[in-house]
Protein backbone atom coordinates (compact mmCIF):
# COMPACT_ATOMS: atom_id res chain seq x y z
CA UNK A 1 0.00 0.00 0.00
CA UNK A 2 1.56 2.94 -1.24
CA UNK A 3 0.91 6.04 1.29
CA UNK A 4 -1.78 4.93 3.12
CA UNK A 5 -3.60 7.94 5.10
CA UNK A 6 -4.16 8.58 8.99
CA UNK A 7 -6.81 10.64 9.43
CA UNK A 8 -6.70 11.74 13.20
CA UNK A 9 -10.07 12.94 13.85
CA UNK A 10 -9.70 16.32 17.04
CA UNK A 11 -13.70 15.87 17.64
CA UNK A 12 -14.38 18.43 20.38
CA UNK A 13 -12.00 16.98 23.13
CA UNK A 14 -10.27 19.86 25.37
CA UNK A 15 -7.00 18.19 24.30
CA UNK A 16 -7.53 18.97 20.99
CA UNK A 17 -8.97 22.34 20.84
CA UNK A 18 -8.00 25.57 20.68
CA UNK A 19 -4.60 26.44 21.21
CA UNK A 20 -4.21 22.69 22.01
CA UNK A 21 -5.47 21.88 18.02
CA UNK A 22 -2.71 24.22 17.09
CA UNK A 23 -0.23 22.54 19.28
CA UNK A 24 -1.33 18.71 18.48
CA UNK A 25 -1.27 19.97 14.32
CA UNK A 26 2.31 20.98 14.39
CA UNK A 27 3.32 17.64 16.63
CA UNK A 28 1.68 15.89 13.58
CA UNK A 29 3.30 18.06 11.15
CA UNK A 30 6.50 17.40 12.93
CA UNK A 31 6.63 13.43 12.10
CA UNK A 32 8.89 11.99 9.74
CA UNK A 33 6.59 9.32 7.93
CA UNK A 34 5.94 8.60 4.38
CA UNK A 35 1.97 8.01 5.31
CA UNK A 36 -0.46 10.60 4.80
CA UNK A 37 -1.49 12.49 7.98
CA UNK A 38 -4.93 14.56 8.62
CA UNK A 39 -6.14 16.65 11.17
CA UNK A 40 -9.70 16.71 10.54
CA UNK A 41 -11.03 19.52 13.25
CA UNK A 42 -13.51 21.86 14.84
CA UNK A 43 -14.44 24.79 12.05
CA UNK A 44 -13.56 27.32 15.00
CA UNK A 45 -9.87 25.91 15.08
CA UNK A 46 -9.41 25.53 10.97
CA UNK A 47 -8.04 28.70 10.05
CA UNK A 48 -5.41 29.03 12.87
CA UNK A 49 -4.92 25.07 12.41
CA UNK A 50 -3.96 25.96 8.59
CA UNK A 51 -1.57 28.45 10.07
CA UNK A 52 0.15 26.64 12.81
CA UNK A 53 1.03 23.33 10.55
CA UNK A 54 0.58 24.55 6.92
CA UNK A 55 2.57 21.44 5.54
CA UNK A 56 -0.64 18.86 6.75
CA UNK A 57 -4.03 18.20 5.55
CA UNK A 58 -5.69 19.88 7.22
CA UNK A 59 -10.11 18.59 7.11
CA UNK A 60 -13.07 19.95 8.79
CA UNK A 61 -15.21 17.57 10.95
CA UNK A 62 -18.52 18.57 8.86
CA UNK A 63 -20.36 20.84 6.06
CA UNK A 64 -23.67 21.66 4.92
CA UNK A 65 -24.45 21.16 0.83
CA UNK A 66 -25.65 25.36 1.29
CA UNK A 67 -25.27 28.44 -1.09
CA UNK A 68 -24.09 31.75 0.20
CA UNK A 69 -27.50 33.51 1.75
CA UNK A 70 -29.63 33.12 4.95
CA UNK A 71 -28.11 29.84 6.54
CA UNK A 72 -27.36 30.88 10.15
CA UNK A 73 -25.55 28.50 11.89
CA UNK A 74 -24.62 25.99 9.45
CA UNK A 75 -21.15 25.66 7.83
CA UNK A 76 -20.45 26.69 4.18
CA UNK A 77 -18.13 24.29 1.67
CA UNK A 78 -16.33 27.43 0.52
CA UNK A 79 -15.92 29.34 3.34
CA UNK A 80 -14.00 26.05 4.71
CA UNK A 81 -12.07 26.19 1.69
CA UNK A 82 -11.04 29.73 1.79
CA UNK A 83 -9.87 28.91 5.38
CA UNK A 84 -7.80 26.52 4.19
CA UNK A 85 -9.67 22.66 4.32
CA UNK A 86 -8.18 20.49 1.82
CA UNK A 87 -11.14 17.78 2.72
CA UNK A 88 -13.94 17.22 5.24
CA UNK A 89 -15.61 14.06 7.15
CA UNK A 90 -19.13 13.74 6.58
CA UNK A 91 -22.39 11.51 8.55
CA UNK A 92 -19.99 10.88 11.26
CA UNK A 93 -21.81 8.52 13.69
CA UNK A 94 -21.52 11.31 16.03
CA UNK A 95 -23.15 13.70 13.38
CA UNK A 96 -25.80 11.68 11.34
CA UNK A 97 -27.00 12.99 8.04
CA UNK A 98 -29.06 11.85 5.57
CA UNK A 99 -28.31 10.39 1.61
CA UNK A 100 -29.25 13.98 0.71
CA UNK A 101 -27.05 15.83 2.40
CA UNK A 102 -24.38 13.72 1.10
CA UNK A 103 -25.40 13.98 -2.26
CA UNK A 104 -26.14 17.20 -1.99
CA UNK A 105 -22.81 18.18 -0.84
CA UNK A 106 -20.75 16.29 -3.44
CA UNK A 107 -22.49 18.53 -6.64
CA UNK A 108 -21.02 21.58 -4.40
CA UNK A 109 -17.53 20.44 -3.74
CA UNK A 110 -14.82 21.04 -5.82
CA UNK A 111 -13.73 17.45 -7.76
CA UNK A 112 -10.34 18.04 -5.61
CA UNK A 113 -11.55 18.26 -2.27
CA UNK A 114 -11.77 15.23 -0.01
CA UNK A 115 -14.69 13.98 0.85
CA UNK A 116 -14.82 10.96 3.36
CA UNK A 117 -18.21 9.97 4.27
CA UNK A 118 -18.73 7.15 7.03
CA UNK A 119 -20.75 4.56 7.24
CA UNK A 120 -21.90 2.39 10.19
CA UNK A 121 -21.49 -0.58 8.21
CA UNK A 122 -21.13 -2.74 4.92
CA UNK A 123 -24.49 -1.49 3.40
CA UNK A 124 -24.26 2.14 4.33
CA UNK A 125 -20.53 2.57 2.96
CA UNK A 126 -22.26 0.90 -0.80
CA UNK A 127 -24.89 3.10 -0.42
CA UNK A 128 -22.36 6.27 0.13
CA UNK A 129 -20.12 5.06 -2.86
CA UNK A 130 -22.94 5.75 -5.27
CA UNK A 131 -22.58 9.84 -4.60
CA UNK A 132 -18.64 9.29 -5.61
CA UNK A 133 -16.84 10.44 -2.40
CA UNK A 134 -13.30 10.25 -2.13
CA UNK A 135 -13.34 7.58 0.80
CA UNK A 136 -15.99 5.87 2.81
CA UNK A 137 -14.70 5.34 6.49
CA UNK A 138 -16.33 1.91 8.09
CA UNK A 139 -16.96 2.69 11.90
CA UNK A 140 -19.33 0.49 14.01
CA UNK A 141 -20.62 2.83 16.30
CA UNK A 142 -20.38 0.41 19.30
CA UNK A 143 -16.76 0.49 18.82
CA UNK A 144 -16.10 4.09 18.51
CA UNK A 145 -14.14 5.43 21.66
CA UNK A 146 -13.38 2.00 22.89
CA UNK A 147 -9.87 0.27 23.37
CA UNK A 148 -10.26 -2.38 21.01
CA UNK A 149 -9.03 -2.21 17.35
CA UNK A 150 -11.99 -3.06 15.22
CA UNK A 151 -9.48 -4.70 13.01
CA UNK A 152 -9.37 -7.12 15.88
CA UNK A 153 -12.76 -7.60 16.86
CA UNK A 154 -14.67 -7.29 13.62
CA UNK A 155 -12.73 -7.54 11.28
CA UNK A 156 -14.79 -9.03 8.50
CA UNK A 157 -16.34 -5.43 8.47
CA UNK A 158 -13.37 -4.04 7.53
CA UNK A 159 -12.71 -6.53 4.76
CA UNK A 160 -16.05 -7.12 3.46
CA UNK A 161 -16.47 -2.99 3.52
CA UNK A 162 -13.24 -2.92 1.04
CA UNK A 163 -14.69 -6.24 -1.23
CA UNK A 164 -17.89 -4.76 -1.53
CA UNK A 165 -16.34 -0.49 -2.55
CA UNK A 166 -13.55 -2.55 -4.90
CA UNK A 167 -16.67 -4.13 -6.79
CA UNK A 168 -18.59 -0.77 -7.61
CA UNK A 169 -16.54 1.72 -7.57
CA UNK A 170 -12.76 3.27 -7.18
CA UNK A 171 -13.70 5.06 -3.64
CA UNK A 172 -10.72 4.68 -1.01
CA UNK A 173 -11.52 2.31 2.35
CA UNK A 174 -10.77 4.17 5.48
CA UNK A 175 -11.71 2.21 8.64
CA UNK A 176 -12.16 3.42 12.55
CA UNK A 177 -13.53 2.24 15.99
CA UNK A 178 -10.39 1.57 18.61
CA UNK A 179 -7.67 2.19 16.02
CA UNK A 180 -4.97 3.02 18.47
CA UNK A 181 -1.47 0.94 17.40
CA UNK A 182 0.83 0.47 14.19
CA UNK A 183 -0.34 -3.17 14.27
CA UNK A 184 -3.49 -1.55 14.28
CA UNK A 185 -3.06 0.57 10.78
CA UNK A 186 -1.03 -2.28 9.26
CA UNK A 187 -3.82 -5.09 9.72
CA UNK A 188 -6.77 -2.60 8.32
CA UNK A 189 -4.52 -2.11 5.14
CA UNK A 190 -3.37 -5.87 5.31
CA UNK A 191 -8.00 -6.52 5.36
CA UNK A 192 -8.02 -3.88 2.00
CA UNK A 193 -8.14 -0.34 4.06
CA UNK A 194 -6.18 2.43 2.78
CA UNK A 195 -5.97 3.70 5.89
CA UNK A 196 -7.71 4.66 9.36
CA UNK A 197 -9.80 7.15 11.03
CA UNK A 198 -8.92 7.68 14.66
CA UNK A 199 -9.20 10.18 17.49
CA UNK A 200 -8.58 8.76 21.06
CA UNK A 201 -5.90 6.93 20.45
CA UNK A 202 -3.36 10.34 19.83
CA UNK A 203 -5.65 13.29 21.00
CA UNK A 204 -6.25 11.43 24.46
CA UNK A 205 -3.05 10.09 24.57
CA UNK A 206 -0.75 11.81 27.43
CA UNK A 207 2.00 11.53 24.82
CA UNK A 208 0.45 12.56 21.59
CA UNK A 209 3.32 12.40 19.47
CA UNK A 210 4.46 9.03 20.65
CA UNK A 211 1.39 7.78 19.93
CA UNK A 212 1.54 9.05 16.12
CA UNK A 213 5.21 7.68 16.06
CA UNK A 214 3.80 4.46 16.72
CA UNK A 215 0.55 4.16 14.35
CA UNK A 216 2.87 4.81 11.16
CA UNK A 217 5.71 2.78 13.23
CA UNK A 218 5.18 0.09 10.34
CA UNK A 219 4.49 1.83 7.14
CA UNK A 220 7.87 2.14 4.84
Amino acid sequence: MRNPIVVVNFKTYESSQGISAEKLAMIMQGIDTSARLVAAVSSFDLDAVVKAAPKIEVWCQHLDPIDYGSNTGFLHPFTAIERGASGTLINHAEHKVDENHVSKLMEIVPNEFVVCACAADIAEAELLCSFNPSFVAVEPPELIGGDVSVTNVDPAIVSGTADAVKSISDVGVLCGAGVKTGRDVIKAIELGASGVLLASGVTKSDDPEAALMDLVSLIH
